[in-house]
């Protein structure tokens, strides 16, 4: 196993990337979020009470991927050059599928900025409907965030 390179001797490092070269480099996550069905059928048609959920989801995302260094202790800040937040309906089988694609030129790459863009879409839809996810008994039954994912990483692209 390879030496690990952020903790040595019970002391926490920053990995140097001081003497990389800077590379364009891309990054896509995804994710997934079942809901209930009369959930889903509000968010195409746009029905839901705190508003339009999937645009409010792009922007947090955004908001996410820019912060990501302030959430993960050792991730570097990176210059993000651009940001795109795609949902696909997943149909009859309940689900929004989440994808975050983020660009930047630079020394290390941006995955963790695309996984926390994905997480953070996916959790505020769940906050835009968490009210409506509720069953009779006040549950919430076969809801969830699951699969989240790097799809793909490119440098020197």
């Amino acid at each position: 196993m390879a030496e690990f390179s952020h903790i040595k001797d019970d002391k926490a490092y920053m990995v140097d990337v001081t003497g990389k070269k800077d590379v364009s480099r891309e990054a896509v996550a995804a994710g997934r979020i079942y809901l209930r069905e009369e959930t889903l059928i509000a968010i195409r048609k746009g029905d839901v009470v705190k508003g339009n959920v999937l645009a409010t989801a792009r922007i947090a995302a955004i908001q996410a991927v820019k912060q990501t260094h302030h959430l993960i202790p050792m991730c570097h800040p990176l210059p993000v050059g651009g940001v795109e937040i795609d949902f696909n309906d997943g149909g009859e089988e309940n689900y929004i599928e989440a994808f975050c694609t983020v660009k930047t030129y630079g020394k290390t790459g941006v995955e963790m900025e695309a996984l926390t863009g994905v997480s953070v879409a996916l959790l505020t839809i769940w906050d835009m409907v968490k009210s409506a996810e509720k069953d009779e008994e006040g549950q919430y039954p076969e809801t969830g965030i699951e699969d989240i994912h790097v799809v793909e990483k490119k440098k020197g692209i």
